[in-house]
């Protein structure tokens, strides 16, 4: 690995701010003393800052140089609404909040890099940091968008990245095309009549029909879609009746849909609407169908994938970059930005959680889990990958364009 001198230098420092976030999480749009640590510390360091874009958000502005060319780098604030289960000294002091899937260290590793790109200002042009609220479920990517971000800071690409336990430290994943999918949740409530469980032809069972819906939902994924499109629509909550001997009013289903293909989601949602209706009125019910589409799938542009990727492989080599890796089916809000601006999402390993400091959760060190710790080791390393990133993306237009630059500096289609 080769992280940057003056980034392993200073890690210490950005590590306390990292525990010191760790140690006050605070929920979507609630990001109030994060932000204002984000704030101070840019400022300390002279960057100018705009405070509030999008609810709590922070953009911070690096300038170097004449160019008009400008990039975006991000990372997202928020914490989750956990119970942390770790007993070492940065551990949550709030209740159930905790930085359980590494927001905390995203954070810290931009501020480094905007620490070393400050102090350097080797590129020509602009590093927009932006700091995003509420990636947890409340679209902050999207509000800031709406609150005029792009119109205030017209990035021609925009980068994110994000910690992943079980890849290996000093390991970087990422693919063109589909990473992430996209999230929606359904709610589906069966109103029948109610009756004592001993009559019930008197009434109309709910939680009888509920089941025949539910069975049918899972059809649609194995037989009304094509095979080879990924899609996974997941029952997690059933809900019905009070009393042993009563035969309900109504009965309630909810999940959630994942999908890389906004037709694949418009094929489950008709099909569901179908099910969900026709079963409950062929039993004498009426259904209610409630379905939300929460974030679109993380789809990265070829280009700028296949760019970052060769960035990591200068921070960490070849062997430790996965350039087509697998997609999952979990979803994240960067995707607004990449249906807004050109750009790359990548994941960075977080290790295997042998890193977590005395007193930890005896559960596993994977996201959104209360025994979750990010790993400080990533901070000059993913910190060096913004710094070269910006500095490659900025750099002279003929090179950064160049067709016969080396793979390992592939043109950006800004």
């Amino acid at each position: 690995m080769n992280p940057i001198d003056r980034i392993v230098q200073f890690r210490s420092e950005i590590q306390r701010i990292r525990r010191d976030i760790h140690a006050h999480p605070e929920l979507c749009f609630e990001e109030h003393r994060t932000a204002d640590l984000v704030a101070r510390t840019l400022e300390g360091w002279g960057i100018p800052v705009e405070r509030g874009i999008g609810g709590t958000g922070v953009v911070g502005t690096i300038r170097g140089g004449s160019s008009r060319r400008m990039i975006g780098l991000r990372a997202d604030m928020d914490a989750l609404p956990i119970a942390e289960a770790n007993e070492f000294e940065h551990r949550s002091r709030h209740a159930n909040r905790m930085h359980a899937c590494g927001h905390d260290g995203h954070v810290a590793m931009l501020l480094a890099a905007a620490r070393h790109l400050s102090e350097t200002r080797s590129f020509d042009g602009t590093v927009v940091l932006v700091f995003q609220p509420a990636e947890e479920g409340g679209a902050g990517a999207q509000r800031m968008i709406d609150d005029g971000l792009f119109e205030r800071y017209p990035v021609d690409a925009i980068f994110g990245l994000h910690n992943w336990p079980g890849m290996p430290v000093g390991s970087f994943a990422t693919r063109g095309g589909p990473l992430m999918a996209s999230t929606s949740e359904f709610r589906i409530r069966i109103d029948g009549r109610g009756a004592h469980a001993a009559m019930p032809h008197l009434g109309v069972d709910p939680v009888f029909v509920a089941i025949q819906v539910a069975q049918g939902l899972q059809g649609i994924v194995t037989r009304a879609k094509r095979p080879i499109d990924p899609a996974v629509l997941s029952i997690t909550m059933i809900h019905a009746g009070d009393a042993t001997n009563v035969v309900p009013d109504s009965a309630t289903i909810e999940g959630t849909v994942r999908s890389f293909d906004a037709a694949v989601t418009d094929l489950v949602e008709e099909r569901m609407r179908r099910i969900a209706t026709l079963t409950a009125e062929a039993h004498g019910a009426k259904a209610d169908v409630r379905f939300v589409r929460n974030y679109p799938p993380t789809v990265n542009h070829a280009a700028q994938a296949e760019f970052a990727a060769g960035v990591a492989a200068q921070v960490v080599g070849e062997e430790n970059v996965q350039r087509d890796v697998a997609p999952t089916m979990g979803a994240e809000d960067f995707s607004f930005f990449l249906q807004a601006k050109p750009g790359a999402f990548l994941w960075i390993g977080n290790g295997d959680g042998n890193h977590r400091d005395g007193g930890h959760g005896l559960g596993p060190c994977t996201l959104h889990n209360p025994s979750y710790d990010f790993n400080d080791e990533l901070i000059p390393i993913g910190a060096s990958f913004w710094v070269h990133l910006a500095e490659r993306y900025l750099a002279d237009g003929a090179q950064a364009s160049s067709a016969t630059a080396s793979a390992a500096a592939l043109p950006v289609q800004a």
